[in-house]
């Protein structure tokens, strides 16, 4: 049976509690079988629309161009861009939709490379996408306490399988489109935010997919650092942080909050790079301070 035969429908349910100065807000969700030919605009909104065809065909003119779509493809709509989207006649579409607003909004969009000049994503008949804009829907019928952090993170998870149709394969290739410098950047990254985990080289090389020695060698050119020894300066530097501001703390406390379980070892290697001792530091900053 055709698209055509079948009755036309449309619903939508607002987000219960939306966040007014969240970074991002889901603001209303929904779903709609077109009749033969409906066509929105041309108009303007005033936030961001994210729309996935389930069935059935159509068109979306955006920026003055014209794209033809069918089942598995999304397309955006940007604030204050002027659009129209219209049914085909013969299979008009069923389609879902989400709009959703904030600061981040922009942010994630460009990160992933969608906009007004580049607004369609083809996912073919990946049922997921179609899935996250229901779990929207239903979270918000069901008005529960939470339903702007789970509508949140469904969205993230959207945008997260837009990305991954975007931008296929450079998951798997790092090592063909990264500079040494970006290899560099990215361990930096790691060392800075894993840095009071009982991480080692080994475990940051397995995990960024570069060999050991390679990775090494890489981050002593770019930073003139080994990058253990850069570790031991970020887990030191941080424990100094701490003994200024943190006097509550023992000295075995601050050890282990920055990585170092021995709280000996780690005051030895203090002391050689800052040439006092963790008790010794601490005491000159308070009288520095007093």
């Amino acid at each position: 049976m055709s698209n055509s035969k079948k009755s036309d429908s449309y619903y939508v349910v607002s987000n219960p509690q939306p966040a007014a100065d969240d970074e991002l807000t889901v603001l209303f969700t929904g779903s709609s079988q077109t009749k033969p030919g409906h066509k929105p605009g041309p108009k303007v909104v005033d936030y961001y629309l994210l729309h996935h065809v389930q069935s059935g065909r159509g068109t979306y003119t955006c920026q003055g161009t014209t794209y033809a779509l069918g089942p598995g493809d999304s397309f955006l709509i940007e604030p204050g861009k002027l659009i129209s989207y219209q049914a085909d006649e013969e299979e008009p579409w069923f389609y879902r939709w989400i709009a959703f607003e904030g600061p981040m909004a922009a942010a994630m969009l460009q990160q992933i490379g969608l906009s007004s000049q580049q607004p369609v994503v083809h996912t073919g008949r990946k049922r997921s996408v179609g899935v996250l804009y229901h779990h929207v829907q239903t979270v918000f019928q069901s008005r529960m306490i939470h339903a702007n952090l789970k509508a949140n993170g469904y969205l993230h998870l959207l945008l997260a399988e837009y990305a991954e149709a975007l931008q296929p394969g450079q998951r798997s290739s790092p090592q063909l489109t990264s500079s040494g410098e970006h290899i560099v950047q990215q361990a930096i990254h790691y060392l800075s935010a894993q840095y009071a985990e009982p991480i080692t080289i080994e475990l940051m090389a397995e995990a960024l997919g570069y060999n050991r020695a390679y990775l090494s060698t890489l981050f002593k050119r770019h930073t003139g650092l080994t990058p253990v020894t850069f570790l031991l300066r970020l887990r030191t530097d941080k424990a100094r942080l701490l003994l200024r501001e943190r006097p509550e703390l023992t000295v075995e406390q601050i050890a282990s909050s920055v990585g170092f379980h021995d709280p000996l070892y780690f005051s030895k290697q203090f002391k050689r790079i800052y040439g006092l001792s963790p008790t010794d530091y601490r005491h000159a900053m308070q009288r520095l301070e007093s």
